[in-house]
């Protein structure tokens, strides 16, 4: 098998820190490769490296070998959609927010393949069909489902041929189905080449197989054949992460309910439509103080409908939403949005966003400190913007926020879904812990059913 990609003690360095320590690799045709670990382990880090995708500050020592010979940065960067392609955290950092979804892709081949116009957009006709997405080429980014951007996105980066890819976290956010699918599409799409993923889902490592990276905090921490390296681990950290898949939990949900705690919200009979489709009806439910509501079910059910509904976000056709805490303010009926990055603006740190709801609302910022700590961030990330922090670092300053405000009913849509299993368990107990001892009530939706059943009180599926 031929050597596609040769890293030779890669490392990456901010001054004299030291952010990833050496790490040598070999990508090989038809092997996948796949690079475990947590939220900051470096994961990341190392594919920008790859690319050639680093900030200008960082500096890379070692040799990055492409198709057996040792290239420069620029060099890569010259193969970049035809040879090298990578599949970024967030779809929507890769697709253009005001192009139609089917010139996305059209771009590609004309640009890339330099194929006329009329041809170009035959083929990203075919590339759409082919991802099951023959039906939104109209529609813009923002009209998809977390699961179609990210398959338009797909479709969109290996337009070029490129036949070595590089997919940081393909799959989260994404419901079992779709996640399943994502794998599927990016193992069809690497047929002739390789793939090289990153990603902290231990179950989306099983199911790509090949070899295993462990990373933790810029190291190597253990490495093999994927099967081996996940049934028979040998590092504490592989462990743990392992450990902290959802359906090993014990629960964590309070097991003694407070009966005697008042109702803050009846849903009587509730009908909701969005496009034109019914998405359930005669839906009934009651939310009382201190409760975890768990939403469970696929893509497109309905689940993140029902929380705008009951934030008065959309607009029911028929039935009853009553809030019955009177003495709460607007805006302590919040919702921590699936994707972090629609929540927050590019144009100022993450600070400056932090200062403004301090003083908009007169909160202690005493507080801040104690629940950066309990949500793992380090106080550096308030000198930066939204873009220039991971995934899941951004879900974890949303929480955080929404924290500050007191909130007496918090729609968590997906709060863990960017989230590395060990950092997922810490924050779901962080909200539990919430519901139980500030009496907010919490309505959790996630797409992963054993989540659901280890922390909630009540579950409606959909």
């Amino acid at each position: 098998m031929s050597v596609l990609l040769k890293l030779i003690d890669v490392a990456v360095y901010v001054g004299d820190r030291c952010l990833l320590a050496p790490i040598s690799l070999e990508l090989t045709q038809g092997q996948p490769l796949t690079i475990l670990g947590k939220t900051g382990s470096g994961k990341s880090l190392l594919a920008q490296a790859i690319m050639g995708l680093l900030p200008t500050a960082l500096r890379v020592s070692g040799e990055i070998h492409v198709y057996g010979k040792r290239m420069t940065c620029r060099e890569r960067q010259q193969l970049w959609g035809r040879e090298l392609v990578m599949l970024p955290q967030e779809p929507w950092h890769s697709l253009d927010p005001i192009m139609k979804c089917v010139d996305q892709v059209t771009e590609v081949y004309q640009c890339v393949k330099g194929q006329n116009k009329q041809d170009a957009l035959r083929s990203a006709e075919e590339a759409l069909y082919q991802v099951g997405l023959s039906h939104i080429g109209n529609k813009r980014p923002d009209e998809l489902s977390g699961g179609m951007a990210q398959r338009l996105a797909i479709a969109a980066a290996t337009a070029g041929g490129a036949t070595v890819i590089l997919a940081d976290e393909p799959t989260k956010g994404l419901d079992v189905s779709r996640r399943d699918g994502i794998v599927r599409l990016l193992q069809s799409r690497s047929r002739f080449g390789s793939l090289l993923t990153i990603t902290h889902d231990v179950t989306v490592a099983r199911q790509l197989g090949g070899a295993l990276l462990v990373m933790k905090d810029g190291h190597l921490v253990e490495k093999g054949e994927t099967m081996v390296v996940l049934d028979s681990p040998q590092d504490d950290y592989t462990r743990a992460l392992i450990a902290a898949e959802p359906s090993v939990w014990t629960d964590i949900a309070p097991h003694s309910q407070k009966h005697d705690t008042d109702d803050i919200l009846v849903v009587d009979q509730l009908k909701v439509a969005r496009g034109g489709r019914t998405l359930f009806d005669g839906l009934s439910f009651s939310i009382k103080q201190g409760d975890v509501i768990g939403v469970v079910g696929d893509s497109g059910c309905g689940k993140s409908t029902l929380g705008d509904a009951l934030l008065h976000l959309v607009t029911p056709l028929s039935g009853r939403i009553a809030r019955l805490n009177q003495a709460a303010k607007p805006h302590q009926w919040l919702k921590l949005y699936q994707d972090p990055p629609s929540a927050f603006s590019a144009s100022v740190s993450l600070g400056q966003l932090l200062d403004d709801i301090i003083q908009l609302h007169d909160i202690d910022r005493t507080r801040v400190a104690p629940l950066m700590a309990k949500l793992s961030l380090p106080n550096g990330i308030l000198e930066r913007n939204c873009l220039a922090v991971s995934g899941g670092e951004l879900q974890r300053f949303s929480i955080l926020r929404a924290l500050l405000l007191d909130p007496v009913f918090l729609f968590a849509d997906e709060p863990t879904s960017r989230l590395d299993p060990i950092t997922a368990k810490e924050v779901t107990t962080l909200l539990v812990s919430l519901a139980s001892e500030a009496g907010c009530a919490v309505l959790l939706v996630s797409h992963d059913a054993a989540l659901i059943r280890k922390t909630c009180h009540q579950v409606i599926s959909l």
